[in-house]
């Protein structure tokens, strides 16, 4: 509360009025405590079962191999059982059984994952493209799957005009390791992480995932090939279970890389702190964000830390780069007005 005094003469006589405004602070919305557990995964792969030139096994080897705790085999219109690959399956690797629902209107191009679904969708058309994107979206609500919508940006299908009007979604891709998605957008068409911004400030809650989109383990690995290993998410869950970690991924507790690992984020009602883990002399920058994608703070430090100090910044996210052009992507932090 901030109080204004004036002090009024009469003659002699004076008179001191007094009145005091309500200010309005604000602070972050504090989320739960899962404590230092994060497992890293894959959402999107492929494999022989459509368009990917490994089967299923070698995949998700490749994957356990290569220090993942889990991995979503997500071919297209195309189920895999994970129990025919149990054998894969331990304490420190889970398979979580999905499908890259994928469907079109006209000229685009609708890919939506479904994670954690009990069996095949169908994919589905309707009378125009928003219509479209919706219908498969609750495909898989239907089945209590987690839906994510895949690069808007691939053969430029949609944006930000239609994904506004998506309801029952809370995960879109920000960066795809597939050459031919238009991560960085061009031409007038915003990038992927500027269409997450813009959803941001408008009120839409969506948490933004880095995946593969992997189809080639054979052969070459090379920037115009699909390759393995380029964008993946850390999930902050309780234990390495695909019910836990949907519940995370859908509460924005989970970070989107395409190299850089953090130790840990820490969030209070007034500050934000990213630990990040070093690797060997590599250096990092870190911007904060706030509603419209307005850049309010960045620094070289480690930990890297935003003061809110009670400002209403509608949300906060942060970008942390390495000296090798790597990055990882927090989800955003809400403020609310206490």
């Amino acid at each position: 509360m901030r109080c204004f005094s004036r002090k009024l003469a009469f003659g002699l006589a004076s008179l001191t009025l007094t009145a005091c405004v309500e200010q309005a602070v604000y602070e972050f919305e504090v989320p739960e405590d899962l404590g230092d557990r994060w497992f890293k995964g894959n959402t999107h792969a492929h494999t022989t079962a459509s368009d990917g030139d490994s089967s299923p096994e070698y995949v998700a080897q490749w994957y356990k191999d290569h220090g993942y705790d889990f991995l979503v085999l997500t071919d297209h219109n195309v189920f895999t059982d994970p129990a025919a690959l149990g054998h894969l399956v331990d304490s420190t690797f889970l398979l979580i059984p999905g499908e890259e629902v994928t469907t079109s209107f006209e000229d685009a191009s609708i890919h939506v994952n479904g994670l954690n679904i009990p069996g095949l969708i169908e994919a589905r058309r309707a009378e125009t493209l928003v219509a479209t994107i919706q219908t498969n979206v609750d495909a898989i609500r239907d089945v209590e799957g987690v839906p994510h919508i895949n690069h808007p940006n691939f053969r430029w299908s949609f944006g930000v005009d239609e994904l506004r009007q998506i309801e029952r979604d809370k995960l879109l891709e920000i960066w795809n390791g597939h050459p031919t998605v238009h991560n960085e957008g061009g031409g007038g068409v915003p990038g992927l992480e500027e269409i997450w911004d813009i959803l941001l400030t408008e009120g839409k809650v969506l948490y933004g995932i880095a995946v593969d989109d992997a189809h080639h383990f054979q052969g070459e690995f090379a920037p115009h090939r699909v390759n393995p290993g380029r964008g993946w998410v850390a999930v902050n869950a309780r234990s390495l279970d695909a019910l836990e970690l949907m519940a995370s991924l859908e509460a924005g507790r989970f970070y989107a890389s395409t190299g850089v690992a953090l130790l840990g984020i820490v969030i209070t009602a007034d500050r934000i702190e990213i630990h990040i883990t070093d690797v060997g002399d590599f250096r990092f920058s870190t911007v904060f964000s706030g509603a419209s994608g307005v850049i309010l703070a960045e620094t070289d430090g480690n930990p890297a830390t935003f003061h809110l100090r009670g400002r209403d910044v509608g949300y906060i996210r942060a970008k942390v780069t390495d000296s090798g052009g790597r990055v990882a992507w927090t989800q955003p932090v809400f403020v609310t007005r206490r």
